[in-house]
């Protein structure tokens, strides 16, 4: 019996199951991004997804775009001259309709993708003072002459980079479609890197924002949405660790709510890297959840039965 198999034959049957997947798992392993690439990445991931699926689960999936914005946003540097650079906002629609379409070729069943809007505040802090690094590092001729068009630049060890607002998620726009086909049997993959930002004006109008809305954030959100029992973020790693790069590093197995929440104001967990991910596994528990798990994607199987990864329970 294969791992995949092995892992899912222990997880609860009939589980509805909202899988978030790392950006990494939308590129090879050296993190290239062409389409094949991308292409060969994806269908790795929905073998993993596949199994469960056959298992008789019911899963929804959002996703991780960050490479695929990068790579449209330097098209828009690099065209900058010749053609208007599109903003942010249709930058993530295009990313959520091409991985979608990618994981519906590699699914070949019951599945539909929902390009879906997630809805922010305008007068959020964040976008007072953006700090989210988007895209590559350019020098600083380029990004002054970027700032021209109305972008924000800052400046780092390596170079120039753009920064947008990250500002906390409202409201999934579209989870009532999307929670209407998971009822009618679809695979639905939805939010995908955190949702199409976007913002109501002073009239009441929905207009799309240069923000990025943070994807297991919005993951979390998603899930309570189509009444998920379990969340599992699938990453690079197989648990979240206390003390992470020091000599008392340990990973963290079967955890409460309660004692997550102390470690994680206690601030062992990076605010770019792992935080998100415990706040997002907090936030579904805390909220109703039966379960969140924080593992890599070759252990979701064994996850969504509570026996591998991070586990979160009230």
């Amino acid at each position: 019996m294969s791992r995949i198999r092995q892992a899912v034959s222990v997880a609860r049957v009939g589980e509805r199951v909202l899988i978030a997947l790392g950006g990494n798992a939308m590129t090879a392993p050296d993190g290239s991004a062409s389409p094949d690439d991308q292409r060969g990445a994806v269908e790795e991931a929905m073998r993993h997804v596949t199994a469960l699926i056959a298992a008789g689960h019911q899963v929804t999936l959002t996703h991780g775009n960050g490479p695929q914005v990068g790579n449209l946003i330097l098209k828009n540097q690099i065209a900058a001259g010749v053609v208007p650079p599109v903003p942010l906002d249709w930058c993530g629609a295009q990313t959520q309709a091409t991985i979608g379409t990618l994981v519906l070729n590699a699914l070949d069943g019951r599945a539909a993708v929902v390009v879906t809007r997630t809805l922010v505040d305008p007068a959020d802090p964040a976008f007072r003072d953006p700090v989210k690094p988007i895209g590559r590092y350019f020098p600083e001729e380029d990004a002054r002459r970027f700032e021209g068009l109305g972008q924000t630049w800052r400046r780092y060890d390596r170079g120039w980079r753009r920064v947008v607002a990250s500002p906390e998620p409202l409201e999934i726009l579209d989870a009532p479609a999307v929670a209407a086909l998971v009822a009618a049997g679809f695979t639905v993959v939805a939010a995908g890197g955190g949702g199409v930002p976007v913002a109501r004006d002073a009239a009441g109008r929905l207009t799309g924002v240069e923000a990025v809305i943070d994807k297991d954030l919005a993951a979390a959100m998603l899930a309570r949405a189509v009444r998920a029992t379990v969340l599992v973020i699938a990453t690079d790693v197989p648990r979240a660790v206390v003390g992470f790069g020091t000599a008392h590093a340990r990973p963290i197995g079967s955890v409460t709510a309660a004692e997550l929440r102390v470690l994680h104001a206690a601030g062992h967990f990076a605010g770019g890297s792992m935080g998100p991910k415990v706040e997002a596994a907090l936030r579904f528990v805390e909220q109703g959840g039966d379960q969140a798990v924080i593992t890599s994607l070759e252990d979701i199987g064994a996850a969504v039965a509570g026996q591998a990864g991070t586990v979160v329970r009230k």
